[in-house]
This record gives structure tokens, C-alpha cells and sequence, in this order.
């Protein structure tokens, strides 16, 4: 086989997508064959969200810190500051503006403006505790990582960008996508879950070997 196609199914509140990201970066050094795809998840989409799944929104930070506090456990987690987001008196950030952000940089600079976007939102986010609902934190990361920022928050603020998430959403419902991070290879094999990357290096040898992954 001579290339694989990686879609990424990911939310930028998602600290084990961060560290999913982390271990695709290093692979896709190591294997010029991968081509990897950004596909938008929203864990919670909107502002009323986090108050919807865990009752109330102080319940909500302090369930989801404990998610931060296993990934930090896990590699390519260390830098997850769960400790100074505890710190923080803004309520726990919603989905949206970050999936906004990233899908207007993909509009400016293709699949990899949205991956280094993405890696930028996700670090404002988990390691440096910023409230990534604030467009100014979300221009701030569009300038940090090249952009135009006077496209990219027209972009941001477009129907099509907006439309372009939704999309994706239907298309992870679609195929039965329902949780972060999720990567399917080649439309087919399905990796859900923060893989360790020694398990997604070899799905991807067998793949390139014409091996069936699933069977090893």
C-alpha cells in the first residue's frame, strides 16, 4: 500500500486528543505515506452544554479535571496544567469558538493550518489554562502560528466555516463516531481511544505491508 489516509476525529477541549496529536506528529516524520485529515468533534458544543451533561458547571470543571489529571499521567500528557485551570474563574470553555478557530484556518491554509491551529488551541487550552471561548485568545493562536489574522476572523466569523463544522458533525454521526479522539484508517479501520503510539506505528506497518491490522 502506498499511502494511508488518517481522518482525525477531534475537540479541542479533548486533552487525550492532545496527546493523540503529539504521537501523530512524531509518526507522520517517520512515514511520508500518511496523509492525516482534521475532522471537527464537539464534546460540547455550546454554552449550555457542560451544565446539561454534569448538572452544573462547577461540577462540570471539577469531573473534567480529572480527566486532565489522567491524561497528565499518561506520555505526551506532562505539560497538561490541571492545577493552574483549577485556578481559573472562568467557567469551563465550550466546544465551538476552538472548532471555529481551526476550521477557518484549514479555509486559509489547508489540513495542516487546521492541525497546527488545533495544537495551538488545545496548548492555550490544557497547558496554559487560557479560556479558549474568547476570540482574543483565538487570534492570539491564528498570529502565533502564521496566519493572516484579518482573513482568518472573517473566516472565523463566516456561515461557511460555521457550516463546515456542522458538517463534520454529521458526518462523525454518520459513521458512528461518538467520542475523542477517534482515527480511522483508509475509511475502514477504526482506532478509538488515546492509542499508544507504538500500537498506531504498527497498525500503520501492516497497512503499508498489505497486512490486515485487525489480525495481528
Amino acid at each position: 500500500m502506498s499511502k494511508i489516509v488518517i481522518d482525525f476525529y477531534h475537540d479541542v477541549l479533548c486533552v487525550w486528543c492532545f496527546l493523540t496529536s503529539a504521537r501523530l506528529r512524531r509518526i507522520s516524520l517517520d512515514f511520508p505515506q500518511i496523509e492525516i485529515n482534521h475532522h471537527a468533534f464537539a464534546l460540547a458544543k455550546d454554552i449550555n452544554s457542560i451544565s446539561q451533561m454534569f448538572g452544573d458547571v462547577a461540577n462540570g470543571k471539577k469531573e473534567i479535571l480529572q480527566h486532565w489529571s489522567a491524561a497528565a499521567a499518561h506520555p505526551d500528557g506532562e505539560k497538561i496544567n490541571v492545577s493552574l485551570m483549577r485556578t481559573r474563574e472562568f467557567p469551563y470553555p465550550y466546544s465551538m469558538p476552538g472548532l471555529l478557530a481551526c476550521k477557518a484556518a484549514q479555509f486559509q491554509g489547508g489540513m495542516l493550518a487546521h492541525w497546527n491551529m488545533f495544537d495551538r488551541v488545545q496548548r492555550a487550552h490544557a497547558v496554559e489554562a487560557n479560556n479558549i471561548v474568547d476570540s482574543k485568545i483565538l487570534m492570539e493562536c491564528a498570529v502565533d502560528i502564521g496566519l493572516d489574522p484579518i482573513r482568518w476572523e472573517v473566516d472565523f466569523k463566516s456561515p461557511a466555516v460555521r457550516q463546515a463544522i456542522e458538517s463534520d458533525l454529521e458526518e462523525a454521526r454518520q459513521l458512528g463516531v461518538n467520542a475523542v479522539p477517534t482515527l480511522i484508517f483508509n475509511k475502514h479501520w477504526v482506532l478509538p481511544g488515546a492509542v499508544p503510539e507504538t500500537a498506531l506505528r504498527e497498525v500503520i506497518e501492516n497497512l503499508l505491508a498489505d497486512r490486515d491490522p485487525s489480525a495481528a
